[in-house]
């Protein structure tokens, strides 16, 4: 996955979560965590040989399953970068 592409599925995701309204409490937490963590992947996008803490995967799992059914969107976007990490050995 070339850096451009991660940053493009980053910043996909990050303006999803800008279309994000109702949520319950345990939604806001790992949305919040979420924004933490895609700010922190963008930041690091253009580093050679990127490397993403296997708990940032559980975090973005954790929410896929959290918002699969009210959020079909955001869960979409999640899984796709979900895929492109893993595809890219991430």
């Amino acid at each position: 996955m070339t850096d451009k592409n991660l940053r493009d599925l980053l910043e996909g995701l990050h303006d999803e979560l800008q279309h994000v309204e109702r949520v319950d409490e345990k939604g806001r937490a790992l949305l919040r965590d979420l924004n933490t963590d895609i700010r922190s992947l963008l930041e690091r996008s253009g580093e050679e040989g990127l490397q993403v803490d296997e708990s940032i995967l559980e975090r973005f799992q954790s929410t896929v399953e959290h918002f699969e059914i009210t959020h079909p969107k955001l869960t979409m976007a999640l899984s796709e970068m979900i895929t492109a990490l893993s595809n890219a050995g991430i």
